[in-house]
């Protein structure tokens, strides 16, 4: 299989420049890599979770396609599509929704925050919370374990988010993989360079502080006035300035190549003035994002060309989601009856294996064991900080069978010397 990469942008408004920096540009980026295969969607049923607008939830979801492609996306080298038209992610919410625990959903940072919110108004807790609002990680954790995405490129923010996916999917895993693991373990994508983009304030860009700068509405007029009200110090033209910690200059950073960055910062630092500053930097942007609007306001006034592209998408995804939820159905025991008797003789005809088997255990920490082809334990591990380690070990014992015992896997021998080395063997000619 190809490396998946997969993100998505909840459909509840238009996009600013944050949203560009932070997810879409990386993903194109992404997206034009040999060897990758690209998976971007409109997450409308994210969107019901915080919007009750209709209109608003059809009309955004638009604006993002548009501007996927307007910003470059090639809908015919990656898979474009809504969630909504994929029937299989809800379906396969729920099947994660039964292995995940509870306690795990109250530590989501978005649920914390309305507990928090509620609490400082006098409150119930729980007032403003909606199961949709409480369980949406394991939703994002559909959305991404459904196509079994390698990379997810997320801000800062959303970390978390895909450390509870690789924890669901280690569960499920564990309990249904059978000796095998349905569910690849996703990495997280964080740019370290540009993380949060500022917004005016200098705060993260978002709605809800109103600090946000357009990405294509308003046109050029709405750029140049958002850039205007950029936060900077007092300091005149011709004094030095600081350029450090100065979120046009972060600004500037997102869209200037390196070389440009160093002349900025030098210019700063020698007395240029924060309005010349920001006519540069809306240059700047406006050279880059200017082509694209364009091409953005073509799509908007044309929205059966987006929906032949969008229903051309989710074929393609549904192509992958369905016969893949169907083997998660039979892992789980949602088999048609007339499949039990075609199991047990296939089973019975076929020797059984050894197995790894990986899980988490109350102290946070990811174990491996070996099982004879009986169920008798031979190989118990020491515990990981993180599950793929524990997934890299189980691999290497997998491929060099005794070569890495006698390397220092991380292992105490629970069964006979004999007995461990016939089963690694096994897997090894498996």
């Amino acid at each position: 299989m190809s490396h998946r990469v997969l993100t998505g942008i909840t459909t509840t408004g238009t996009l600013h420049l944050g949203n560009y920096v932070g997810a879409i540009r990386p993903a194109i980026e992404a997206s034009r890599a040999p060897g990758v295969e690209s998976f971007y969607f409109m997450a409308d049923f994210h969107a019901l979770i915080k919007c009750d607008e209709p209109d608003r939830i059809a009309r955004s979801s638009r604006a993002i396609a548009a501007t996927w492609l307007a910003a470059g996306l090639d809908p015919a080298r990656v898979t474009l599509y809504r969630q909504s038209d994929i029937p299989e992610i809800p379906e396969l919410t729920w099947l994660l929704t039964c292995v995940t625990a509870k306690g795990q959903m109250n530590r989501a940072h978005a649920y914390k925050a309305a507990v928090d919110a509620a609490v400082a108004a006098g409150e119930e807790p729980d007032a403003n919370v909606s199961m949709g609002l409480f369980s949406y990680p394991v939703l994002m954790a559909a959305d991404i374990l459904m196509f079994n995405a390698h990379r997810v490129p997320v801000g800062k923010d959303q970390v978390q988010h895909i450390e509870m996916t690789r924890d669901i999917a280690q569960r499920f895993n564990h309990l249904f993989g059978q000796g095998r693991e349905p569910f690849v373990l996703p990495e997280a994508q964080v740019d370290a360079e540009m993380e949060l983009l500022p917004g005016l304030d200098g705060r993260k860009m978002s709605k809800s502080y109103d600090n946000v700068i357009p990405l294509f509405d308003g046109g050029s007029a709405a750029l140049k006035d958002a850039v205007a009200r950029i936060v900077t110090d007092s300091k005149l033209p011709g004094e030095p300035k600081d350029p450090e910690g100065q979120a046009l200059v972060t600004l500037y950073d997102a869209f200037a190549a390196p070389e440009q960055r160093a002349a900025f910062r030098a210019a700063l630092r020698g007395g240029l003035g924060w309005g010349e500053a920001k006519q540069q930097l809306v240059a700047l942007i406006e050279g880059q994002i200017g082509p694209m609007r364009a091409r953005y306001d073509e799509l908007m006034a044309h929205p059966e060309q987006l929906e032949a592209i969008l229903q051309a998408g989710a074929a393609r995804a549904r192509a992958i989601a369905a016969p893949f939820l169907k083997q998660l159905r039979a892992a789980v025991g949602l088999r048609p009856y007339t499949a039990t008797a075609a199991t047990a003789a296939a089973k019975a005809g076929k020797a059984a294996l050894p197995v790894f088997k990986q899980y988490r255990e109350a102290d946070g920490r990811f174990y491996f064991k070996l099982l004879s082809a009986g169920g008798e334990l031979l190989l118990q591990s020491s515990g990981f900080e993180q599950g793929r380690d524990a997934g890299q070990w189980v691999a290497r014992l997998k491929r060099e069978g005794l070569a890495a015992l006698a390397a220092g896997a991380p292992v105490q021998r629970a069964g006979a010397e004999a007995d461990i080395a016939a089963a690694l063997a096994a897997l090894q000619d498996a």
